[in-house]
């Protein structure tokens, strides 16, 4: 009996036996979603479970802090919940939440700003990994020419090329 997820080949084999049967190749693929493939693993993946816990506390701590940020104290109290935070926190937290994260935007693009080289400095164009163009002129002609190695272009090129307008 063939597996579930064979594929056979239409290409036979011939046998090298003195009997000089064929036999048919065939392709066996794997269906990740088959339960009978996945016999070793027994339940969900840590992943999901931390995922599915993770999206649950969410929606439920949000559900919570709309609650208590709109919900009118008598209607509160009424439930019997006396104790909770001033409503002050309310926007207190999500506004300095905005203002460290606008502060951390400015404080990563002025650290790189820093930490890179001015325009003016040869270190944004030469390093220890640059290479000169060699000066390899070759005698041979027509299309036997070899591939130049691989080597920067001057700035000078660069400039020539992009904003010589003497053509």
């Amino acid at each position: 009996m063939e597996e579930p997820h064979s594929v056979n080949s239409p290409r036979t084999i011939l046998s090298f036996s003195k009997r000089g049967r064929t036999t048919t190749a065939s392709v066996s693929f794997v269906d990740p979603n088959d339960e009978k493939s996945n016999s070793g693993e027994h339940g969900p993946k840590p992943s999901e479970v931390y995922g599915f816990v993770g999206s649950i506390t969410t929606v439920v701590a949000t559900a919570i802090y709309l609650a208590w940020a709109y919900i009118p104290e008598p209607w509160l109290h009424s439930i019997g919940i006396f104790y909770y935070p001033s409503r002050y926190w309310a926007l207190a937290v999500p506004s300095y939440a905005m203002v460290i994260i606008v502060l951390a935007v400015i404080f990563y693009i002025g650290l790189n700003f820093m930490s890179t080289p001015l325009p003016t400095s040869l270190t944004t164009m030469f390093d220890e990994f640059s290479r000169e163009p060699s000066s390899f002129l070759s005698h041979m002609e027509g299309d036997e020419q070899p591939i130049e190695p691989i080597s920067d272009l001057g700035i000078d090129k660069i400039n020539v090329l992009m904003f010589d307008d003497a053509k």
